[in-house]
């Protein structure tokens, strides 16, 4: 109820009252049951509210009758996350892949709606009564929705052209990763001083930042600010934003960031961990980033400390610090040098096309080319180059 809270505030909302349910079973009708409608209900009138926001996924039935027996608006928290992030989408990517989560949590929906369907809006056309407007609406959106997936598949191919030129010049990438709120971009303005938008509000960022950062060992490596996390997260959601979390799955290593100071830190640090595991991240390496310190009472503020409250035991390094404050961040660059592994020189075979002049170029430029064997359209070469030149030609 606090993260729903915290949601509501961060779409511009107040919250009046909180009100709680214990049922055996979810009610088919209403969801809470018509005791709890009616409480809810005089809620609404003593307080005026304008809006009753469900912290569960409500079905199209359960929504209408709620509103219509609480004369209100009545939205679940799929739409409340979606609404926070189309506030927040600033990048075409980012309104695009906004656009698609919210047609795609629509389309099912619009069954049986009839003349409501007229309040939606959303640049869709005029909407009004009967059968024939609901299967114009549902034409219209299924073709909007084929429209945003290959603009979006565009957009992915642009970000891998992106990601193929990063790797032109063979430095190691770190992905931020982190529930909402944790202190990601704070971080990232920190290490970084890119100057992205740091704001307590949750999803204040959504649109991925990459920079480069100097580790101590004079080392240089680039750095991946990637959208937070959090607990049932839409699955329309996890399906548009999958080329910002590509960003996680080709990272060498993982900043986990979590914000120690919050009750349910350790909640939070398991919902990441199983969201990075979903999206084939999890063999990753990781750095546990215990943020927000100085908050906390020194005696709980150390690394050890926290790793345990948090996880029990990891084969993660953790290192506490304070994003806002600068507290520990010379520890966290020593580790991030100390465990981000080295590139050591290997001896391959690769075969390329013989038209694909970026690669043997890149292999020239940052390798020992040993052999060079034409066949056909295609080149075989043996060298001498880093590991991770190699792992990015073989997945290329």
């Amino acid at each position: 109820m606090e993260e729903l809270a915290e949601l509501t505030t961060s779409a511009g909302a107040r919250v009046s009252e909180r009100v709680m349910q214990s049922r055996p079973a979810p009610e088919a009708a209403t969801l809470i049951g018509q005791g709890k409608v009616e409480e809810l209900a005089a809620a609404v009138k003593s307080h005026d509210a304008d809006i009753v926001i469900f912290d569960q996924d409500l079905s199209p039935t359960q929504q209408r009758n709620l509103e219509k027996a609480l004369d209100t608006k009545v939205i679940d928290r799929t739409q409340l996350i979606l609404d926070i992030f189309a506030s927040r989408a600033r990048t075409r990517e980012g309104r695009l892949q906004v656009e698609l989560a919210q047609l795609s949590y629509l389309l099912p929906r619009l069954t049986g709606r009839g003349v409501e369907m007229s309040r939606l809006g959303g640049g869709i056309g005029t909407r009004g009564p009967g059968e024939t407007q609901l299967e114009t609406d549902r034409r219209r959106i299924s073709k909007r929705i084929k429209k945003l997936e290959d603009d979006l598949e565009g957009v992915r191919a642009g970000r891998a052209l992106h990601r193929k030129r990063r790797n032109a010049v063979p430095l190691a990438t770190l992905a931020l990763a982190g529930y909402t709120n944790a202190g990601k971009s704070t971080l990232f303005n920190r290490l970084t001083r890119a100057g992205v938008l740091a704001d307590a509000k949750m999803f204040a960022t959504l649109d991925p930042t990459v920079r480069p950062l100097t580790l101590p060992s004079r080392r240089r490596v680039l750095l991946s600010d990637t959208v937070g996390f959090i607990r049932n997260l839409p699955t329309t959601l996890v399906k548009a934003f999958r080329a910002t979390l590509e960003e996680v799955n080709d990272a060498e290593l993982v900043l986990h960031v979590v914000d120690a100071s919050a009750p349910a830190a350790a909640e939070h640090t398991s919902h990441v961990l199983k969201v990075l595991a979903e999206i084939g991240a999890s063999e990753v390496p990781q750095i546990l980033v215990l943020n927000k310190v100085d908050r906390m009472g020194a005696d709980a503020a150390d690394a050890a400390t926290l790793q345990v409250r948090l996880l029990g035991h990891s084969d993660h390094r953790a290192v506490a610090i304070s994003a806002l404050s600068g507290a520990g961040i010379p520890d966290l660059l020593a580790v991030i040098d100390e465990v981000l592994p080295l590139d050591p020189i290997v001896r391959t075979t690769l075969e390329l096309s013989a038209a694909d002049g970026a690669a043997l170029a890149m292999l020239h430029e940052f390798g020992r080319v040993l052999e060079t064997r034409y066949l056909d359209d295609r080149v075989v070469v043996e060298a001498e180059i880093p590991e991770s030149l190699q792992r990015r030609l073989k997945r290329g």
